[in-house]
Formats: C-alpha cells, sequence, structure tokens
C-alpha cells in the first residue's frame, strides 16, 4: 500500500539502492597529493601496463574509459567498505541533484511497467501537473524520439532541460482511442526532503522526511511552523525508508528538537580527528512528545537524527531496527566532472554508540539484501541520559518494535498484477473523475471482480470477501491519487498503516519520557 511506489514488490531495491548511494555526505574537498611512494608508483605502472596489453589485445574493442569507471575503480573502492564509491559524470550530476534538492524538467514520477514507460504520478503544482498528465499515461514519444527502444532512466533523461526550454509529450491513455500530445515548458523542479505534513489526529503533526538535501532543515522548520508547536500534543516523526543524505542537515534538524549545547552526533577517523557536532540553536520553544518511526532502510542522517534523539530521552523510537550505515564519507570532486565519494570517518551516537553494522565477513550482496536485524543487542551497550540500555553496532534498536504490514498471498497477487493500479485508470476512464466523499461500495466491488476476471487475475470470492478492508482501501487510494494528488492518497495510507497508528497510541508513553528526561536535567543543573 506504498503510494510512492504502486511496484511494492520493488520498494527494497530502490531504497537499498538509494541507501547505497544516499550515505553521509560532508562538504566537498580538493584532494591532495599525497607523497611519492615508490611502491604506490610501481603498481601504477602494473595497472598501466595491464590496461594498454588489455586495450590492444583483448578479443573484441575495449572502452577504456568503461573499463576503468565501471570496473577498476570500483573494484578497488569494493575492497575498502560498502559505501566509498566512484561517480561518473552522469552519476556525479545525479548526486549534485539530490543534495540541492533540485532539477530542471517537467516534474513528474515515471515507472517501467509492462515493459513500458508510465506516468506513476505528476506532483501537484508541476509543469506536467498544470498541462494535464495523468498517472498511468504511457509515454510513447518525447519530442521526436520514439520510447519504444528506450527503458526508464532514458526517457527520465529525455525529460529533463534547460529552465524555459520545451518538450512535446506523446502519450497513450485508458479510454482514449487516439494518443494525446503535451506541450510542456520545463521549469526548476524541486526535490523536497519532506514529502508530506499533516494533522494526523487532533493537534497531532505528522511529518515524512524522504532524504536530508541541502533545503531539509528549512523545510522542517517550515513545517513545523504551520503546526505551531504552542499547540501541538505529540508529532510523529516518519524516518522510515530514508536512506540518508548530507550530515550538516542531519545536525540541523536534531538541532531543531534538542536542547542547546547537547550533543548530536561525533565523529573520527584515521586521518579525521574528532569531531563533536552540538545543538547551537536548540528547540526555542515548547517541547512536544514526538515519536520517530525507523525502519531496516532507514540510514546514516537519519540514524543520526534518531541516535541522537533516543540517546537524549527526547523521544520515543518506533518500527524496526535501522540499516546500521555509520560511515561518513567526504566526497572529492575528480577530473572530468568525476567523484569519489571515500569514507573518511565513523559518526557515533551521543551515548557513543557506533551505529555502523560489520561488513567484515559478508559479500556486497549479502550486506545490503540480507541484513540480520538481530546483531544489534549482541554487541556494545550504551545508556541514554536517563540511564535506559541502547546498543550498537547494528544500527538503531527501536524503544518499541512494531514490524510493518505484511500481504498476504492474495495480497501479493493483486499486488504482483498491478491489479489496484490498472483498476484506478480503467474506473476512471469510465466515470472520468470521483467525488471527495467517495467510497467503494458494493458496485465498485463488483466492478473490480469483473475486471480481475477479465485481467485473468486468479481469485475466489472468499478471497474477496477475506480480503474486503484491504480492497476498499486501496481502491479508494489509487483512486484518490490519480484525482486528488499524492498527499491526499498518502492521508488514506497513513490512516491505516499500523506503524503511524501505533505511534500515535504511543505518545502518552513518549510524554513520559520526555517529563523524566527533564526531571533529571533540572537535578543535574541543581548539583
Amino acid at each position: 500500500m506504498k503510494v510512492r511506489s504502486r511496484g511494492i514488490l520493488f520498494v527494497p531495491l530502490v531504497i537499498l539502492l538509494c541507501a547505497l548511494l544516499g550515505g553521509v555526505y560532508g562538504q566537498r574537498v580538493t584532494a591532495q597529493s599525497s607523497s611519492t611512494d615508490a611502491q604506490i608508483q610501481q603498481s601504477f605502472r602494473t595497472i598501466s601496463k595491464v590496461l594498454r596489453i588489455v586495450e590492444q589485445q583483448y578479443a573484441d574493442p575495449v572502452d577504456v574509459e568503461k573499463v576503468i569507471y565501471n570496473g577498476a575503480i570500483p573494484g578497488m573502492l569494493r575492497r575498502l567498505d560498502p559505501h566509498s564509491n566512484f561517480f561518473d559524470p552522469k552519476s556525479f550530476a545525479l548526486l549534485r541533484e539530490e543534495q540541492e534538492g533540485r532539477y530542471y524538467g517537467v516534474g513528474m514520477t515515471v515507472t517501467p511497467r509492462n515493459g513500458k514507460t508510465i506516468v506513476l504520478a505528476p506532483f501537484v503544482g508541476s509543469p506536467a501537473y498544470k498541462a494535464g498528465l495523468r498517472p498511468g499515461d504511457v509515454i510513447v514519444q518525447v519530442d521526436n524520439t520514439s520510447t519504444d527502444n528506450l527503458n526508464t532512466s532514458e526517457i527520465a533523461e529525455l525529460l529533463k532541460g534547460p529552465k524555459g526550454t520545451k518538450v512535446r509529450i506523446r502519450v497513450t491513455r485508458e479510454g482514449t482511442p487516439e494518443p494525446l500530445e503535451f506541450a510542456i515548458v520545463r521549469d526548476e523542479i524541486p526535490r523536497k526532503s519532506i514529502e508530506h505534513a499533516f494533522w494526523i489526529a487532533p493537534s497531532i503533526g505528522y511529518i515524512r522526511i524522504a532524504n536530508f538535501n541541502e533545503n531539509t532543515s528549512r523545510e522542517l522548520r517550515d513545517a513545523l511552523r504551520e503546526f505551531n508547536p504552542a499547540t501541538m500534543k505529540g508529532l510523529v516523526l516518519d524516518l522510515r525508508n530514508n536512506p540518508g543524505g548530507l550530515l550538516a542537515e542531519g545536525v540541523n534538524v536534531g538541532d531543531l528538537f534538542l536542547e542547546r549545547g547537547q550533543l548530536i552526533v561525533s565523529h573520527r577517523g584515521r586521518s579525521s580527528p574528532e569531531k563533536r557536532y552540538t545543538a547551537s540553536r536548540g528547540n526555542r520553544g515548547p517541547q512536544f512528545p514526538m515519536v520517530v518511526l525507523i525502519n531496516r532502510y532507514s540510514a546514516s542522517a537519519a540514524e543520526i537524527v534518531a541516535g541522537a534523539i533516543q540517546d537524549h530521552d527526547r523521544g520515543l523510537v518506533v518500527g524496526e531496527s535501522s540499516f546500521g550505515k555509520g560511515l561518513v564519507q567526504t566526497v572529492y570532486p575528480l577530473s572530468e566532472n568525476t567523484g569519489l565519494a571515500l569514507t573518511t570517518a565513523k559518526y557515533y551516537t551521543p551515548s557513543g554508540r557506533l551505529i555502523q553494522r560489520d561488513y567484515s565477513s559478508v559479500s556486497l550482496y549479502d550486506y545490503y539484501y540480507h541484513k540480520d536485524s538481530g546483531t544489534s543487542k549482541s554487541r556494545d551497550t550504551r545508556h541514554t541520559d536517563s540511564g535506559r540500555p541502547v546498543y550498537g553496532g547494528g544500527g538503531i534498536s527501536p524503544d518499541v518494535e512494531v514490524p510493518e504490514r505484511k500481504l498476504n498471498k492474495f495480497q501479493e497477487t493483486l499486488a504482483r498484477n498491478y491489479a489496484f493500479f490498472n483498476f484506478a485508470r480503467r474506473y476512471l476512464a469510465e466515470h472520468q473523475t470521483i467525488s471527495r466523499d467517495f467510497e467503494v461500495n458494493g458496485e465498485v466491488l463488483d466492478r473490480f471482480r469483473q475486471f480481475l476476471k477479465e485481467q485473468q487475475v486468479p481469485f475466489q470470492e472468499s478471497d474477496i470477501e477475506a480480503n474486503r478492508e484491504y480492497i476498499q482501501q486501496v481502491i479508494k487510494m489509487e483512486l484518490y491519487l490519480s484525482v486528488f494528488g499524492m498527499d491526499e492518497a498518502y492521508k488514506l495510507e497513513a490512516a491505516a498503516d499500523p506503524q503511524i497508528q501505533k505511534s500515535i497510541e504511543l505518545l502518552p508513553q513518549a510524554a513520559a519520557l520526555l517529563e523524566n528526561g527533564k526531571q533529571l536535567m533540572a537535578q543535574k543543573e541543581s548539583r
């Protein structure tokens, strides 16, 4: 039931790849030349000789740039750790795009579906949204280029371009016999760090941070100002599936919730002396209770924030153990618009926990895909300000463990066949729109049954009855996404999300934790 990614089965892959590149990045610096060393020079000569023989003697023509960029350099870095990484010109540009939180294009998410590239959702207010593109539209041509032999990434690149330039997009749409053509003027498209911020219950705010880019703390301050913290009874801060990003922004977010002078994070490495980051501003206002939601894909900067809030007893951490990414990468720009993200330090939470998981005896694949979520409690034990035990070496362990809802066999079948997404397209082709008070009644369910038969999706009537509430929720959510946009659809998803609803229930426990922390701090100050 993920609005942002209807291809439910692909969510873990996408998040893990983001985690691989997300990291915790410090400021970019210029690489310094090292002292000449005979052994290093000999290694260089050997590499050069091997490359020259490969280029001259290999059976097929050799793309030397590809061999170096995709083979030699990444292979060397993989011997160090899972997060040191080399960026070729394209990936380096994408990295800067993510960090800066903006790009130029039409403003929509596209995704592969059944061998085609479709519009997953136009961003509300974007040029694509204003032009009238809809979720489910199949992109068949961009300007004069047919999309038949292009993958989704290549099509996404065609949609980008300088601000003010025009791009023509031809699509096919369910219920429309002829292709539709849109002439769209590209504009700056912000990559919002905060995906959602709304009242999830009376006087209880909900904020979801997708990543940490250069705008995260500013967006968060604006969201909190809209809530009016003086009247808030609680906040659910959702960091699930957040792969991290800029270290400075993780620190700035922590600063918004902690007291002035409290340690947020520290890091140190072989050639990097310890650096401590403390709250310089402090929250400057009322301390509302808060719950921080994490899961196995919360990494790096997200773990910095969750760890600091947990160690200072500022809030209750709920969900699943986080990813365990505690290595700091410094980005060194290289020649030809390439870059090197090199691990230069490890970071530690205020209690002294190292969050990084052990990677010394596992393959890169196992490191990302076979995380052992139970290792954290078997390692280093530390204590929060109030004396609660917390554990290092395996990610952030939640104070209250709440597993994500798992799909049952029939729900997986529907997801695999994109049943809800495709049904929403068909339903809107037949009815054009829905009203705000739309509900999935018996008539809509009958149409859904008929649609499953048309699409040859196997089911029994008992499957429909056993999953009636789930089916009604997701159909409504998909239709809301197409008609009213992502924010409105996500509110429906949040109302049905067991982890979010449990977080709301736990706010009184978070309030007690906060009050206890205040008393302990007052006692320390009075000594």
